[in-house]
């Protein structure tokens, strides 16, 4: 897997550098839009520890920033598949769980999965899914999943998540396999229908699609749903939709790098974001799924009601998991059609 490949070798260069001693303070290297700012000056106001926060929009943005800055990190929020790589490369450091009494408040079916089993190495930060967003107002014919939006009709009026795997995932399911049969030969297969689909796509965006149906560049988005979310909240003429051919359901985790210098305020970190309240926060700010069952005790009927950040049927979503060496394949055929 080219992606956790690459993320590989880097943390390997940034968690088996040389170490030196500092004041109080965190490293986290997270996704964009999704630590809020309330959050951290928070924790700094309860702890003393200051938070320095570096943002990537994509786990290959990620893997560019550690092997080019060379820095080391307390926190990293790596998906389901890229935990299952980093742990069997064994660079994730054994979580004290006794350390983090709020893992209680985690709702029991995001913990203990396949890919991690026990917890040893990660916590659940946030989960979400993968959905189509559109603005009802330009678009009036039925929107149920893919294959409706990826017409000729719609060309130049989409955004999309600018991911390897994402994307490959969409044709994938509509043609019928499943997210995870990640072959040479699929890839193959899908490549035809792959082309046609990204052909009609005016922008790539994997750290803010919102924005350009926001604008009006775009009347439809693939994106996270907790930009989706943001949108059916703040304008009712954007619609939500959950692919009825399926999609991913994600669930990015907080995880401590093998060799971090301040685990300890890691521990402290990820005890302070599972409390119900801070759980509420964040979630207001960046409305994906909360993991945090008294966290969402804390939200109105109506923020429950938000069928973007809770979808009411997940019976066709699925988690990624690790695909190896032939996710350099999957970014090839990507990139080498994206360039066409």
């Amino acid at each position: 897997m080219k992606r956790v490949c690459k993320f590989i070798v880097a943390m390997s260069a940034v968690l088996f550098s040389p170490m030196i001693a500092g004041a109080q303070e965190l490293s986290l290297f997270a996704w964009s839009e999704y630590v809020p700012q309330s959050v951290l000056d928070g924790f700094t106001k309860e702890t003393g520890i200051k938070v320095t926060y570096e943002t990537y929009a994509s786990n290959e943005e990620m893997v560019t920033k550690l092997v080019a800055g060379g820095a080391n990190y307390d926190l990293v929020i790596p998906s389901e598949y890229t935990v299952e790589a980093l742990k069997k490369q064994s660079l994730l450091a054994e979580l004290d769980h006794a350390k983090i009494p709020n893992l209680k408040n985690v709702q029991p079916s995001y913990m203990n999965l396949a890919y991690d089993q026990g917890n040893k190495v990660s916590v659940p930060w946030m989960a979400g899914t993968v959905g189509i967003v559109y603005n009802g107002e330009k678009i009036k014919d039925p929107i149920t999943g893919f294959k409706d939006i990826f017409q000729d009709k719609y060309k130049k009026r989409l955004v999309v998540l600018d991911d390897a795997r994402e994307f490959a995932s969409w044709v994938m399911v509509a043609q019928g396999i499943d997210v995870n049969a990640v072959t040479k030969d699929n890839l193959a297969k899908i490549r035809p229908q792959q082309k046609q689909w990204m052909d009609l796509v005016r922008s790539y965006d994997s750290d803010s699609p919102k924005t350009a149906l926001q604008s009006g560049d775009v009347d439809i988005g693939v994106v996270w749903n907790g930009e989706g979310s943001l949108l059916i909240q703040d304008d009712p003429k954007f619609k939500w939709v959950l692919p009825q051919e399926g999609a991913h359901k994600f669930i990015d985790s907080l995880c401590v790098p093998k060799n971090a210098k301040n685990k300890e305020a890691a521990h402290k970190f990820i005890n302070y974001v599972l409390k119900p309240e801070v759980g509420k926060e964040i979630w207001e700010a960046f409305p994906y799924t909360t993991v945090n069952v008294e966290s969402k005790k804390l939200l109105s009927d109506e923020q429950r009601g938000n069928l973007a950040s809770f979808p009411a049927n997940e019976d066709k979503l699925k988690l990624f998991t690790d695909i190896g060496e032939v996710m350099a394949e999957v970014e090839k055929q990507f990139s080498d059609l994206k360039g066409q």
